[in-house]
C-alpha cells in the first residue's frame, strides 16, 4: 500500500460541486492506498464534524494536514474575491509546508481547482506527481454574453479571457508543471488540445460523479418539472434556460400549461437580473427559484424533476452526473463540457449557431421530450445506465488505483 500526499484547496464533505468532488476523490484514493491531504484551514471543522457523526473504516486510511498562509498574506481575501490570487500563492508555498511537516509519501497528487490556468507546484518536491482532474473551460461566444448580459458582463468574461491567456502563454510555472508531471488527468479534451500533452501522460477522467440513486427512476407524477441548477453566472446559461422555457411554455394549452414547472436552484449575482427576467416574460407562475440548498436536500428537488435543463457554456458541469443519477434526461450545448459526456441514449444536445436559434432550439426540445413518453422513457433509463458506467465513484477510484500503480517511485 502506497501513501499518497493529496492537496485539495476545496474540500467539504456538506458541499456538492468541487468541495464535494475533492471530498469523494480522497475518499477514493484511501480505497486502495493510505492518503495525507493538505487543505486550508477553514475547511477543519466540517472535515472533524463529519468523520465524527459517520465513522467508516476507510477514514483510517486518511490523514489530515491544515494549511493556510498568514492573516497579513491573505486580509485582502473575502469569499471569491481573491480566490484564485489567494489559490496561486496557497500553492506556491505549499512546497515548503509539506517538507515541514516530516510526513512521509510515495506520491503527490494535486487534486483541485479542476482548471488548467493555475500551476501546481509539489514538482518541487521531486516525487512521482499527479495532477487533476483539470478541465478547460472553452470562450464562450460573444454574442452568448454580450445579448442577454449587456456591454460589462461582456468585457468582465473577455478580460478573465486574456487573463487565462496570459497564464497559458506566458506564466513559466504552468510550463514547468506540466513539463514536471508524470500524469495530468484532463476532464475534457480541452485541456490537451491547449497545452499539448503527450498521450503518455494523459488520462482522462470526468471529474465529476455523484452518488447512486438508482431507485429514482421515471417521475411518474403529473407534474413535467423541468429543473436547471448551478450558480448563477452567465457562464451557466440561465438566461437561455428562461427564454427556452418561455417559448416552449407559450406553445401549451392552458390546461397543459397547469402541468409544467421550471425550477432555478442556485444562488449567485445574477439572483435579481433573473427574477427582473421571469417578471418580464409573465412566467412568475410558472417559475420557481431556490437558493442554493444542502446535498440532502436537493435529493428531493432531483426526485421530483422530469429533466434536466443545462445550456451552460462551462467544460465541466458537476451538476449534469447528478441528474443522470436521477434518471434526468439531460438537455445541453454540444460542447466540450457536459456535451462530451451525454449522448443520445441520456439526452439531447443543441448546437451551438446563433442565440436566436439556441434558444429555438432548446425550446423544441423541451417540446419533445413533454410530448414523446416513448423517447422520454428510453431516455430516462438510458441517464441511468449512462450514470453506472461512467459516473459512479468507484469507477474514478479505479482510474486513480491504476495511475498510482504505473508510476514508479
Amino acid at each position: 500500500m502506497k501513501t499518497i500526499l493529496a492537496t485539495a484547496y476545496a474540500i467539504n464533505p456538506y458541499k456538492g460541486s468541487e468541495d464535494g468532488t475533492g471530498w469523494n476523490l480522497v475518499g477514493q484514493i484511501a480505497r486502495f492506498n493510505k492518503v495525507v491531504v493538505v487543505t486550508r484551514e477553514n475547511n477543519q471543522e466540517s472535515i472533524e464534524k463529519y468523520l465524527s457523526e459517520y465513522p467508516d473504516s476507510i477514514h483510517k486510511n486518511i490523514k489530515f494536514l491544515y494549511f493556510d498562509l498568514p492573516y497579513w498574506m491573505r486580509f485582502w481575501k473575502k469569499g471569491e474575491r481573491g480566490a484564485m490570487l489567494y489559490f496561486y500563492l496557497w500553492q506556491f508555498f505549499m512546497p515548503y509546508f509539506i517538507k515541514k511537516s516530516n510526513v512521509h509519501f510515495d506520491i503527490l497528487h494535486n487534486l483541485n481547482f479542476h482548471n488548467d490556468w493555475t500551476p501546481t507546484f509539489l514538482w518541487k518536491l521531486n516525487k512521482p506527481l499527479v495532477w487533476g482532474p483539470i478541465g478547460h473551460h472553452p470562450k464562450a461566444p460573444s454574442e452568448y454574453v454580450y445579448k442577454p448580459y449587456g456591454r460589462i458582463e461582456y468585457l468582465k468574461s473577455r478580460i478573465l479571457w486574456v487573463v487565462k491567456n496570459l497564464f497559458w502563454k506566458c506564466d513559466p510555472f504552468l510550463g514547468i508543471a506540466l513539463k514536471k508531471a508524470d500524469k495530468i488527468i484532463c476532464m475534457n479534451s480541452g485541456v490537451e488540445k491547449v497545452h499539448k500533452i503527450p498521450a503518455g501522460k494523459v488520462v482522462r477522467m470526468c471529474a465529476v460523479s455523484s452518488d447512486s440513486n438508482a431507485t429514482c427512476v421515471l417521475n411518474d407524477s403529473s407534474m413535467f418539472s423541468i429543473l436547471s441548477v448551478g450558480r448563477l453566472v452567465p457562464l451557466k446559461g440561465f438566461d437561455i434556460t428562461l427564454k427556452a422555457f418561455h417559448v416552449f411554455f407559450n406553445t401549451l394549452s392552458g390546461e397543459q400549461k397547469k402541468c409544467v414547472q421550471l425550477h432555478l436552484v442556485g444562488k449567485g449575482p445574477l439572483l435579481n437580473f433573473l427574477k427582473n427576467e421571469i417578471k418580464v416574460l409573465g412566467l412568475e407562475n410558472a417559475v420557481l427559484i431556490t437558493e442554493w440548498v444542502e446535498k440532502e436536500k436537493m435529493k428531493d428537488i432531483y426526485t421530483n424533476a422530469s429533466v434536466f435543463l443545462f445550456p451552460s457554456h462551462e467544460g465541466a458541469g458537476m451538476v449534469v452526473p447528478e441528474a443522470l443519477s436521477y434518471g434526468l434526461p439531460v438537455i445541453c450545448f454540444d460542447n466540450e463540457g457536459p456535451g462530451e459526456f451525454i449522448d443520445s441514449s441520456c439526452g439531447l444536445k443543441v448546437p451551438y449557431s446563433n442565440y436566436s436559434n439556441s434558444v429555438e432550439a432548446f425550446s423544441k426540445q423541451l417540446g419533445l421530450l413533454f410530448q414523446d413518453s416513448n423517447l422520454y422513457r428510453d431516455l430516462s433509463i438510458g441517464a441511468l445506465k449512462t450514470f453506472n458506467s461512467t459516473f459512479d465513484w468507484n469507477i474514478k477510484g479505479d482510474i486513480l488505483r491504476d495511475v498510482y500503480n504505473s508510476l514508479k517511485n
